[in-house]
């Protein structure tokens, strides 16, 4: 075969972190080819037309984990990104007289903690103060590869340095780190807070696209998590990027374009190609192959060792561990086009205010929180699920007609997999109904105010996006799934079993949310394999 005809990288899925490992190699000079399953690029970043007249970010919906440093390698300003801030994070409705909003300034959030407990307002400062230390831990690890203990001596070198951030900050951040990533929520939280709606604030956070309890040991971290990012260099702040998330990916799409990477779209990968334990290039679903020097997966490690490899390209101790790999985050998605604002009871009016523009969270208390996972592990759903809403045409006139609203539902508790061999396909309407029925009872006129909807069960988001069981984050954000183990232990680095064979999806570290860090890590490593 003509060394011509072999391409240097493809990429299968064009998803955010595609699109950026693409962009570092094609910098670098390496030629770069992606494959993209569906007609446009972006994966879950993307935004669509849902009802006419109206698109929407259809799964994932806001901004602030993306990197800065991608956006400024890749100018994605310079391409049309604009991203602008909530005013404030988070808007709370407790019950039909009473709310509590998050965000908006250290003292103006404490004064909203004064309502509820004076003491609570006072230990705030040390709370962010203390999570700040913690989160910037995990920003510089974040943007490193995790060693691999096979490589013995340089593992534990490599376990040193990035360790070092941590030891040098002194025995309080040590125990806080240590708290964050065995303790669950709830008992993280209570030893700073007394409020139950204060706790429940903050440990929304802790199952974000984590199908667990508030009161899971570990589920700490992912409360963490969900606070490393800035918009701005504005640290912890969210926002929303005009035009929704595809804004982000076509920004991203265009420069790589412009470094000659080839983006080829409605091309289904059926098979990556491997002899002698090397990878020779991938088939496509419609018998074409495409021959390549290295191969790197955007997709969930499941599906890309468990779909498109044969099963005698694998040993057995490796198809055991993939075999337990663990997926589904419990996510149930709608967008829905509304004809006016929804009018809370605790908090009235049909005009755009900035309860409109922040992330509007249904779960006043972290027992909710822990019932609907009950109710979802017994029954498939809650019949009061957590909902976090937000309403992007208040910030983006570009989303919707005049006068007419988008709102994304974010919503937790929902099971992967139904029980019996029931389908999400029978039951998608029923759960929706559910989750309207449940924001309808803070806003009456919610229901009647929907004109157009798109309904994303796990099992929808799983057929749409290739997210396994809904699951946003390509794998749960557990200990033994994260940094090293991420996917699993020994392969953390963003190689597999398999010679010129990467990963940069979510499925490796540092893990889920729009990021672009696995793209970007698994770039610097490919490179290093030049």
């Amino acid at each position: 075969m003509n060394q011509k005809d072999i391409k240097d990288a493809v990429i299968i899925g064009a998803g955010h972190n595609g699109l950026v490992c693409a962009y570092y190699l094609a910098k670098a000079g390496i030629n770069v080819s992606i494959y993209e399953r569906r007609s446009i690029v972006g994966g879950a970043a993307v935004t669509e037309e849902f009802h006419p007249g109206f698109k929407n970010s259809v799964a994932s919906y806001t901004v602030s984990l993306l990197n800065p440093q991608i956006i400024k390698d890749m100018k994605l300003k310079e391409y049309g990104l604009h991203v602008v801030k909530r005013p404030i994070s988070n808007f709370l409705p407790i019950d039909h007289s009473n709310y509590l909003k998050l965000g908006g300034g250290l003292e103006r959030t404490q004064a909203e903690f004064r309502r509820f407990s004076i003491k609570d307002a006072e230990r705030l400062p040390e709370y962010y103060d203390r999570i700040e230390a913690v989160a910037d831990v995990l920003r510089d690890l974040s943007i490193s590869t995790p060693p691999n203990p096979k490589q013995g001596i340089k593992a534990l070198l490599q376990t040193a340095i990035q360790a070092w951030p941590i030891v040098k900050k002194g025995n309080q951040v040590h125990k806080d780190v240590y708290d964050l990533f065995t303790k669950s929520a709830r008992a993280f939280l209570d030893s700073w807070f007394e409020n139950e709606h204060v706790k429940a604030a903050f440990g929304f956070d802790s199952i974000v696209g984590n199908y667990a309890s508030p009161d899971t040991p570990g589920s700490a971290y992912v409360l963490l998590h969900h606070v490393f990012g800035e918009v701005d260099g504005e640290k912890g702040a969210w926002g929303h990027a005009i035009g929704g998330m595809g804004a982000i990916t076509q920004a991203m799409r265009q420069a790589c374009l412009d470094q000659g990477v080839k983006i080829t779209t409605s091309a289904s990968v059926n098979k990556v190609i491997v002899k002698d334990n090397k990878v020779k290039g991938i088939e496509l679903e419609n018998g074409e192959i495409i021959n390549a020097h290295k191969v790197i997966s955007n997709l969930n490690p499941s599906l890309l060792y468990k779909k498109l490899i044969d099963k005698e390209d694998l040993d057995s101790e490796f198809k055991r561990n993939i075999d337990g790999y663990k997926s589904g985050s419990g996510t149930f998605r709608m967008n829905v086009a509304l004809s006016e604002l929804p009018d809370f009871t605790a908090l009235p009016g049909k005009e755009v205010a900035e309860h409109h523009q922040s992330g509007i969270v249904i779960a006043p208390t972290l027992d909710y929180m822990d019932k609907a996972y009950l109710d979802a592990k017994r029954y498939g759903w809650s019949k009061l699920p957590i909902v976090e809403m937000l309403i992007p045409s208040t910030l983006d006139n570009s989303l919707a007609p005049e006068g007419k609203h988008v709102a994304s539902l974010f919503c937790q508790q929902f099971s992967p997999k139904l029980q019996n061999g029931k389908s999400w396909h029978d039951y998608r309407l029923e759960a929706a109904e559910t989750i309207i029925n449940t924001v309808t009872e803070h806003a009456p006129n919610f229901k009647d105010s929907i004109i157009g909807s798109m309904i994303l069960s796990p099992l929808d988001l799983e057929e749409k996006f290739g997210l396994i069981g809904g699951d946003i984050m390509h794998g749960n954000m557990t200990l033994d799934q994260m940094w090293a183990a991420r996917p699993l232990l020994n392969y953390g680095n963003y190689r597999g079993p398999i010679k010129s064979l990467y990963m940069c999806g979510s499925g490796t570290h540092p893990g889920g949310g729009v990021t672009g860090l696995p793209g970007k890590n698994a770039a610097r490593e490919i490179l290093k394999d030049k």
